[in-house]
């Protein structure tokens, strides 16, 4: 189990409903360009002001951001403080999710970091955006992107509990 907040942010956008297929409102300009904008594994503190900004797209009517916190208890227990540790592969891994997210969503940009070391109650751990035509479109490519990266890229985590003991968890 995952300590981290959940928080949600959708800027702009109007409502959509069907079907979410990878149309684009405007063919031929996401073609043109890299739509994943930063994938890191980083050392050093997050900044969700960077994600933000590099999502920001005049084509797209929705930014959704994801942020995930260090939070100071688990299944009952107080917990000080987590370490995260990645395979060599996790920054490859993050990619080719975040690629198959583009692939699957109009996405118009996107961008994927996740933090590694010894990180304090409060610090992020995970920041993640995407930006669609539309909030409908966002919101459900951010979900796909922070899940599948939960899920699959190798990072683990060690939690440090207040009672001094410690516990290792996979994929968090």
């Amino acid at each position: 189990m995952c300590l981290v907040k959940v928080v949600f942010l959708v800027v702009g956008g109007m409502r959509h409903d069907g079907p979410m297929a990878a149309t684009n409102d405007h063919p031929g300009e996401q073609a043109a360009q890299d739509p994943i904008k930063l994938i890191g594994i980083r050392e050093t503190a997050l900044s969700v002001d960077e994600v933000f900004r590099a999502v920001g797209d005049d084509a797209a009517g929705g930014v959704a951001l994801f942020v995930g916190t260090v939070r100071n208890h688990d299944g009952g227990a107080d917990v000080d403080a987590l370490g995260y540790s990645c395979h060599p592969s996790a920054e490859a891994e993050m990619r080719r999710i975040a690629e198959k997210v583009v692939a699957e969503y109009p996405v118009r940009a996107l961008a994927a970091v996740h933090r590694v070391g010894d990180l304090d109650v409060g610090d992020l751990a995970v920041v993640v955006g995407v930006s669609c035509p539309h909030r409908a479109e966002a919101f459900e490519a951010c979900r796909k992107l922070i899940d599948d990266l939960k899920h699959e890229v190798p990072i683990w985590k060690q939690q440090k509990f207040s009672d001094g003991t410690e516990e290792w968890v996979g994929a968090c």
